[in-house]
């Protein structure tokens, strides 16, 4: 990527380059310092397809249902607008775990979303590394695609689940 403005437009989204931003952390592999950036970084990840990325700050024991053709057909087929980051929790030096809400903004077959989610990170002292845990429990309005919930959306039964682990399940 040529040193643009960085997806995650963390900061002055004028001033704020990939390589001075999420580059570090994804390309450099400099431990993120805090949930947030981390997050941040993910976001970046998703914009510029690059998956390993998101798997290796997938926390080890989350990786069981990562589904690695559906992650990368989001990414690949999605054209990210940026991220709104809404709140934190924790997540910096120091602490065990963090949370972050944003909201992702994307479009998708010529539609636009809003993927809003509060995620749950934890800090492996082992390694000094942020790591994805989950997305925190969050009751929240369904994000509806056409007639079916995406498999990353909330599911449209108001549980606050993510349609994957929740009515996904079964279909």
């Amino acid at each position: 990527m040529t040193d643009q403005t960085c997806p995650c437009r963390a900061m002055d989204a004028q001033k704020h380059s990939y390589s001075a931003c999420c580059a570090r952390y994804i390309e450099e592999k400099l431990p993120a310092p805090s949930a947030e950036a981390l997050m941040r970084s993910r976001y970046t990840a998703f914009a510029l397809g690059d998956i390993d990325y998101l798997v290796d700050s997938l926390a080890p024991e989350s990786r069981y249902d990562f589904d690695r053709k559906a992650i990368t057909h989001w990414s690949r087929s999605s054209q990210w607008l940026g991220l709104e980051i809404l709140s934190t929790e924790q997540g910096l030096q120091g602490d065990e775990t963090g949370y972050v809400e944003f909201v992702a903004h994307f479009t998708s077959e010529g539609e636009r979303y809003a993927h809003r989610e509060r995620s749950l990170f934890r800090h492996d002292a082992q390694d000094g590394r942020w790591y994805f845990l989950e997305e925190a429990n969050r009751k929240s309005a369904p994000v509806v695609k056409g007639k079916q919930a995406g498999r990353n959306d909330p599911c449209p039964c108001g549980s606050g689940k993510k349609f994957k682990k929740c009515c996904g399940v079964a279909a």
